[in-house]
C-alpha cells in the first residue's frame, strides 16, 4: 500500500529523498507544491520527469472530491461534503469573520464519543483521518473558495484527541514556515474530555487554545449527555484543565451548549462558577442547533441571557457564540448524515 505523501514532514520527506540520491534542495520543491495542493505530481513542473514518475509510483497523493458545497445566504458561511479516497466523507466549515477567514475541519470519519446532541456520532467511528487528509481540508477550501485561510478549529466531525497522533502531524504541517504557515495563536482544538490526552499535549506546551466541550458542571447531567464523562469526571477533567494552564499559561475555552431544561438553570450557572473559580477560562454558551435524531432543545434567548449575566457578574469572561449557518446544515455531521440517508 502506497504511503500518503502529504502526511510527511519537510525533514522526513528530506530523508526519503536523499535515500532516491536525490540533492538536497528536492524536499523543499516537493514539499511547497504540496503545501500548494497540486492535484498530481505532474504538476510539480521543477521536477525532473523521472523523480515525478518516482514519486506517483512509490506515494499516494491524496485529493478531496467536493460532493457538495452550500452556501449560507445569510452570513456567507460555506459547508463542504469532501468525498476521500476510500469514498468516506467529512465536513469541513468555512466561517467568515472581520478579523479573517476560519476553517472547522473534522479529524475523524464519525465520531466514537457518543455525545446526546451531536449529529455527527450517530453511527459511531469509521476511521481517524490522516495528518494530510486534515491538512486537505485546509488546502482545498482555501483553493475552491478563492479565500486566504487565517485561523483554523478543529470542531467538525470527530475527537481530535482520540486521534492524537496524527492531529499533532497535522499541526506541525500547517503550522510549517515552508507550508501554510498558520501560527499556533490561530488554531483551536476542541475536545469533549479525554483526560490522558490533554496532560500530554500540556507536555508540549503548544499555544494554540484549548476548547473543552463542558455543557454540564455536574457528574449527573454531563454522564448523561456526554458518555466520556463516565470515564473522566468533570472534577478529573477540571484538574487537568488547571494542570494544561499551568503548563502553558494559555487561557481554556469551555464550550456550552445550551439544552432547554437540561443544563440553563440558575442554579446550573451557580455551580458551573464554583468548579470554575480560580481557573482563567472563557466560557462560550453555543446555542443548540436541533439535530433531526435527538429530542434535546435549544434554550430560549432569554435563558441564555440570564445563564451569560449570572457568570459575567462574577468576573468569568462569556460570550454567545454567534450562529452562522443556521440555513445550511449547521451543526457537525448534518450534511453528511444526510448524504448517507440519500446514497444507497
Amino acid at each position: 500500500m502506497k504511503q500518503e505523501i502529504k502526511s510527511l514532514t519537510l525533514s522526513e520527506l528530506k530523508t526519503a529523498l536523499e535515500e532516491m540520491k536525490q540533492p538536497a534542495f528536492r524536499s523543499k520543491q516537493v514539499y511547497t507544491w504540496l503545501h500548494r495542493g497540486v492535484r498530481s505530481f505532474d504538476e510539480m513542473t521543477d521536477l525532473p520527469k523521472a523523480l515525478r514518475e518516482v514519486l506517483a509510483e512509490r506515494y499516494l497523493l491524496t485529493v478531496p472530491e467536493v460532493v457538495r458545497c452550500q452556501v449560507s445566504a445569510l452570513d456567507g458561511t460555506v459547508k463542504y461534503l469532501w468525498r476521500l479516497s476510500d469514498g468516506n466523507c467529512v465536513e469541513t466549515v468555512l466561517m467568515k469573520y472581520h478579523h479573517g477567514n476560519t476553517v472547522c475541519i473534522s479529524s475523524e470519519v464519525g465520531c466514537p464519543m457518543g455525545c446526546a446532541f451531536c449529529a455527527s456520532t450517530i453511527g459511531g467511528l469509521v476511521r481517524r483521518l490522516s495528518a494530510g487528509e486534515m491538512l486537505d481540508e485546509v488546502l482545498f477550501t482555501e483553493l475552491d473558495s478563492g479565500e486566504p485561510i487565517s485561523n483554523i478549529v478543529l470542531m467538525g466531525i470527530g475527537e481530535p484527541l482520540d486521534n492524537y497522533d496524527n492531529v499533532c502531524r497535522f499541526l506541525e504541517l500547517v503550522n510549517s514556515g515552508e507550508g501554510m504557515n498558520v501560527g499556533m495563536r490561530h488554531i483551536s482544538l476542541s475536545t469533549c474530555g479525554i483526560v490522558p490526552k490533554i496532560l500530554e499535549l500540556a507536555e508540549s506546551r503548544l499555544q494554540l487554545t484549548l476548547s473543552v466541550s463542558l455543557h454540564a458542571p455536574d457528574d449527573e447531567t454531563r454522564s448523561r449527555i456526554m458518555p466520556v464523562n463516565r470515564r473522566w469526571p468533570v472534577d478529573e477533567l477540571l484538574a487537568a484543565c488547571r494542570e494544561y494552564y499551568a503548563k502553558t499559561n494559555r487561557r481554556i475555552s469551555f464550550e456550552y451548549a445550551m439544552i432547554r431544561d437540561v443544563n440553563d438553570s440558575p442554579e446550573t450557572a451557580r455551580l458551573l462558577l464554583k468548579k470554575l473559580k480560580g481557573l482563567p477560562a472563557h466560557v462560550n454558551l453555543i446555542p443548540l442547533n436541533n439535530v433531526e435524531e435527538s429530542p434535546l432543545k435549544p434554550s430560549e434567548r432569554g435563558t441564555v441571557l440570564r445563564f451569560q449575566k449570572i457568570l459575567e457578574d462574577q468576573g468569568v469572561a462569556c460570550t454567545i457564540r454567534r450562529t452562522l449557518g443556521g440555513d445550511i446544515d449547521a451543526s457537525c455531521g448534518q450534511l453528511r448524515r444526510k448524504y448517507q440517508k440519500q446514497t444507497p
